[in-house]
């Protein structure tokens, strides 16, 4: 079962990669593109930061972040492998979304950024942030339904 979530993880980490690669190959540095009327955007921008481009220029503190972090999720999802789905699922989903970033800050010396959210004023992302965030949400609502169940 174990296996099923470092599949998710890859396809995640291969979905955000090959995105990142078509709008480099496709859309010029600072440019935009409509992609759903209104509501998103794709603009390619380079962040050598975190979200909102915080700590800017640091990166090798991202990376020495991204590997403590990828070996604390790796031991989590080995040690909670047969617990909740949405613990296990988010985890899988944070590893795919700090592997993805972090290729990015190794090979290229910044992370790709390209979604724009057309409807309010957010800061751009790419997939491996979404997965980031998704999977933090899972383990937040894992995390509070877990402790309504044993009673805490």
């Amino acid at each position: 079962m174990l296996a099923i979530y470092f599949l998710c993880s890859a396809l995640v980490v291969g979905i955000d990669q090959w995105v990142k690669y078509w709008v480099v190959s496709n859309i010029a540095l600072g440019e935009t593109k409509e992609f759903i009327p209104n509501i998103l955007s794709l603009t390619f921008i380079k962040n050598t930061g975190a979200a909102w481009s915080i700590l800017e220029g640091q990166r090798g503190f991202f990376i020495m972040m991204t590997i403590v972090a990828v070996a604390v999720v790796t031991y989590l999802l080995f040690r909670y492998r047969k617990d909740n789905k949405f613990l296990t699922f988010g985890l899988s989903l944070i590893l795919a979304g700090a592997i993805g970033n972090f290729i990015d800050r190794v090979r290229l010396h910044y992370v790709v950024d390209m979604f724009q959210t057309d409807f309010m004023n957010f800061p751009i992302f790419n997939v491996a942030d979404a997965s980031l965030c998704i999977g933090v949400v899972l383990v937040f609502i894992y995390t509070i339904f877990d402790e309504k169940m044993k009673g805490k």
